[in-house]
């Protein structure tokens, strides 16, 4: 694999219509949509660490697989952050969902059939799986997938989940920042930063303010940015793989979604 970090990805928004027009004609029919979050991350880290890590990854995969790289969805479902710690930015689930489905109607119209969405927040997972749901319901040719980049693998799992079951601004996301936007680390802030998980056993779903002291779930300061070159180069590479898969494959059976059995 090429080092993601070099060659240029395929921005959307830096494409013309008739490049786009091309590029669906060349046989490519997949489309990236990076999906973040604008949420505190502790006192270390930036509050757009969530969009910029999906961004990135996207523009590696772009650069591995040449699928096109849509604009990111940089306010997410944040909910759960509360307005104790300010700089959270939160949507509603139903705007999330509306948006979602509403960028893939565009898309489509465009000649592009398949999405998969690279969530960089974990609260995003569900209005995205029900975005999803309705893409699939009202487009019967639709090919859509949402992965999470902490789940794109079981090493990229491991890795994220290290330190902390329920992680936040942790070991790993401090990490890739080290190593892909050191602008948004403020490295005197790490030691004073870790905080350890509370969930174990917990019954309930809580909110971050019930869990966490300061928006952190889990210790950053062992974050190095060697290891965030590492965790970035496995995440390109395993998400680049299920593009490529993705863009060759076909669906089991031709059942149309709308058509009765015979």
């Amino acid at each position: 694999m090429t080092d993601p970090l070099q060659q240029r990805p395929l921005r959307w928004e830096s494409l013309t219509w008739e490049e786009i027009g091309s590029l669906r004609q060349s046989g490519m029919n997949l489309c990236l949509l990076p999906v973040g979050a604008t949420e505190q991350h502790g006192p270390h880290l930036g509050v757009g660490m969530d969009s910029r890590n999906a961004t990135l990854l996207c523009e590696a995969v772009s650069r591995e697989t040449g699928a096109p790289v849509l604009p990111t969805l940089s306010y997410g479902c944040s909910l759960g952050h509360s307005h104790r710690w300010p700089g959270t930015i939160a949507l509603q689930p139903q705007t999330v969902i509306d948006s979602v489905v509403q960028i893939f109607e565009w898309i489509y119209h465009a000649g592009f059939r398949r999405l998969i969405v690279v969530n960089g927040h974990v609260g995003n997972f569900a209005p995205l799986r029900c975005a999803l749901e309705i893409i699939r319901s009202r487009f019967d040719d639709a090919l859509a997938r949402i992965c999470n980049v902490a789940e794109i693998s079981a090493r990229v799992r491991a890795s994220f989940f290290a330190d902390a079951e329920d992680w936040h601004a942790n070991l790993a996301e401090t990490s890739l920042m080290m190593a892909l936007a050191p602008e948004l680390v403020r490295p005197d802030k790490l030691k004073a930063s870790d905080d350890e998980d509370r969930t174990a056993g917990l019954v309930f779903t809580h909110p971050v303010n019930r869990t966490s002291k300061n928006g952190v779930t889990g210790f950053p300061s062992r974050a190095t940015e060697a290891h965030g070159k590492t965790l970035f180069r496995m995440m390109a590479e395993d998400l680049s793989a299920l593009v490529l898969r993705g863009l060759a494959e076909q669906p089991p059976l031709e059942h149309s979604y709308f058509s009765p059995v015979a």
